[in-house]
C-alpha cells in the first residue's frame, strides 16, 4: 500500500548561485518550485476554467481571504464542502489573510492591538478582521497553505512607524500560529506560513525573520514589497531579505510580478510567488511574450497573421493570429479576454518551468541574461 502523501514536506533539489529549484509535497499533490501560483481572488481565476488553469502547468491557486469573507462568506462555502469543491480545483490552494486588502481597499477601518476593524467596499457593512478569525476564514476554507495574519506599511512611511508595524505583525503572526494550530484536522493536514515584513530596512527584516524564525513555521514569506518602490529597490531588499529566512524552508515573495521580476527574484533566492498581472492584462488587451509585453489593441497587428509567440505551446498561439486577438480586443469581445489570458497564464509557467531547468543545468545565471536581452528587445 501506498504511503500517504505528507502534510508539507519541502525538498531543494538543486541550486545554481542563489536560485534554487524543488519541490514542495502535499497531500493534494506537488508543487514544483520556483512556482507561479494564479491568482483566483473570488474562487476563479477570471477569464479561466479551473482544468484550463492546470493545463497551463500551474501547481497551486491563491484565493483571497478578504473577499470570499465578504462574498459568498467563508461559512457558507464551508457549508458548500470547502473551496476546493465550490470552485472544482482538485489541487493545493493558498489563501492569503485578507491583511493587505483591509488596508488597501477599506477606507473605513480601525487598527488596534486586537486586529483590524473595517467596513465592506460592497455595502458597508462591518467587519472585524483579527489573526484568530483569519485563520478561523482559512481553515472553513480548507486551504492547504494558509497565511498568518499581517499589516503591509507602504514603505514610505517614516522608519519608527514601520518598526511599530512590523513588531505589531510578528505579535499577530504567533496568535495566528496559536490559532492555527487550535484548528486540529485542519491543522493536520495543511501548512502555515509566517510573513516577514520590515519594507527597505535590512535591520528591520532581519528582527522580523528572528521573530518568525522563533515561532516556528512551514514557509516563509516576503512582505511589503511590490508596492511602489521600484524593481531596483525591490531587488536590493531581496539581495539580503531571503538569506535571512530559513534555508530549508520555501520563500514566497507576495505579489510579484512582471516576467522580468520573477528571473531577478528566482536569481536571488525566492521560490514561490503570485500577481493578477497576467489574468489582468489579459483582460485589457496586453500578452506577455519572450520578446517582450505587447499591446493588442496597437493598429499594427490588425493584418498580422502570425501568433501571438512563434515559442508558445498554448491553444491560443498554435490556433489563433494576432489579427484576429486585435480584433477581439478591439470589439471588446470576452473571447479576447478568455484567449490572452489563457496564453498569458502559460507563458508564465513556461516561465518558470525554463528556469527550473536552467538551474538544474546549473546555466541559471546565462539563461537570465539571455531572457532579460531578449525580453527587453
Amino acid at each position: 500500500m501506498a504511503s500517504e502523501a505528507p502534510r508539507f514536506a519541502f525538498s531543494v533539489e538543486a541550486t545554481d548561485g542563489k536560485a534554487r529549484t524543488g519541490r514542495i509535497a502535499m497531500r493534494r499533490g506537488e508543487i514544483r518550485t520556483p512556482a507561479f501560483m494564479p491568482v483566483g481572488t473570488a474562487a476563479t481565476v477570471k477569464a479561466m476554467k479551473p482544468e484550463a488553469v492546470q493545463a497551463t502547468g500551474a501547481d497551486i491557486i491563491l484565493g483571497n481571504t478578504y473577499h470570499l469573507m465578504l462574498r459568498p462568506g467563508a461559512e457558507r462555502v464551508a457549508r458548500l464542502g470547502g473551496l476546493h469543491k465550490f470552485m472544482n480545483w482538485p489541487r493545493p490552494i493558498l489563501t492569503d489573510s485578507g491583511g493587505y486588502q483591509v488596508m488597501s481597499l477599506s477606507e473605513l477601518r480601525k487598527l488596534t492591538e486586537k486586529g483590524v476593524e473595517f467596513r465592506s467596499h460592497l455595502d458597508g457593512s462591518k467587519h472585524m478582521l483579527t489573526p484568530e478569525r483569519s485563520m478561523e476564514i482559512q481553515r472553513l476554507l480548507g486551504s492547504d497553505i494558509v497565511m498568518a495574519f499581517d499589516e503591509c506599511p507602504r514603505t514610505d512611511r517614516p522608519r519608527d512607524e514601520i518598526a511599530r508595524s512590523m513588531e505589531l505583525s510578528m505579535r499577530w503572526a504567533r496568535r495566528s500560529r496559536e490559532a492555527f494550530d487550535g484548528g486540529e484536522e485542519h491543522a493536520a493536514g495543511a501548512a502555515l506560513f509566517g510573513i516577514q515584513q520590515g519594507a527597505l530596512d535590512e535591520q528591520l527584516r532581519l528582527e522580523s525573520a528572528q521573530a518568525l524564525t522563533a515561532i516556528g513555521f512551514d514557509g516563509y514569506a516576503i512582505g511589503g514589497l511590490a508596492v511602489g518602490e521600484g524593481q531596483e529597490a525591490m531587488f536590493a531588499t531581496l539581495d539580503f531579505a531571503t538569506g535571512q529566512l530559513p534555508a530549508d524552508r520555501p520563500r514566497y515573495l507576495m505579489g510579484v510580478g512582471k516576467p522580468d521580476d520573477l528571473v531577478g527574484a528566482v536569481m536571488r533566492g525566492v521560490d514561490m510567488f503570485d500577481c493578477v498581472l497576467p489574468t489582468r492584462s489579459g483582460r485589457n488587451g496586453q500578452a506577455f511574450t519572450w520578446s517582450g509585453p505587447l499591446n493588442l489593441r496597437n493598429a499594427r497587428h490588425a493584418e498580422d497573421s502570425s501568433p501571438l509567440d512563434e515559442r508558445c505551446p498554448c491553444p491560443t498561439c498554435t490556433s489563433y493570429s494576432r489579427a484576429y486577438l486585435h480584433h477581439l480586443v478591439k470589439s471588446g469581445e470576452m473571447l479576447g479576454a478568455m484567449l490572452t489570458t489563457e496564453h498569458n497564464l502559460m507563458f508564465y509557467q513556461e516561465l518558470m518551468r525554463s528556469m527550473r531547468e536552467a538551474i538544474m543545468a546549473g546555466s541559471f545565471a546565462a539563461f537570465a541574461a539571455r531572457f532579460r536581452r531578449e525580453y527587453r528587445n
